[in-house]
């Protein structure tokens, strides 16, 4: 149970630190985006301010010998830049840059009505509706146990 209030609590904070901090109004995101024009740097002070953060409390957390809510720390293990890696980025970062939207803040953003954000919601879900169907074998999760999208 505490590992569900935790990742709702977590989602929670993330979902504000969104609003808070615009990345769910696309033309905030785009304005980032748009190095050429009316650049608007703003978003790269939120997106330091999140690396400062992880970074502390990543260290943090390697001091302890296991998480709270775990029974061990599990990093990935693959490191090499595959095919589908450089293809899902490249998808993802030309997504972001039409729409303005990314997975989180989209989500976050589907609760205020626009259509725009449906659309994307809905074409971010077939999308890995499609990846899913694809797959020749069940993906491990991070775990190590059995995927749960089989």
């Amino acid at each position: 149970m505490s590992r569900s209030v935790s990742a709702f609590f977590a989602g929670l904070l993330f979902g504000i630190g969104l609003l808070v901090s615009q990345m769910t109004n696309p033309s905030k995101v785009i304005g980032f985006l748009d190095v050429t024009g009316q650049w608007d740097p703003s978003l790269a002070l939120v997106m330091a301010g999140a690396v400062l953060i992880f970074g502390a409390a990543y260290r943090l957390s390697r001091r302890r010998s296991k998480p709270i809510l775990a029974d061990s720390f599990v990093e990935p293990t693959q490191r090499e830049i595959t095919g589908s890696l450089v293809l899902g980025s490249s998808l993802f970062g030309v997504g972001w840059g039409l729409s303005g939207f990314c997975p989180g803040p989209a989500i976050t953003s589907s609760g205020f009505g626009d259509s725009r954000v449906w659309v994307f919601v809905a074409a971010m879900l077939a999308a890995m509706f499609i990846y899913h169907l694809r797959q020749p074998k069940p993906i491990d999760s991070m775990a190590g146990g059995p995927s749960t999208l089989s």
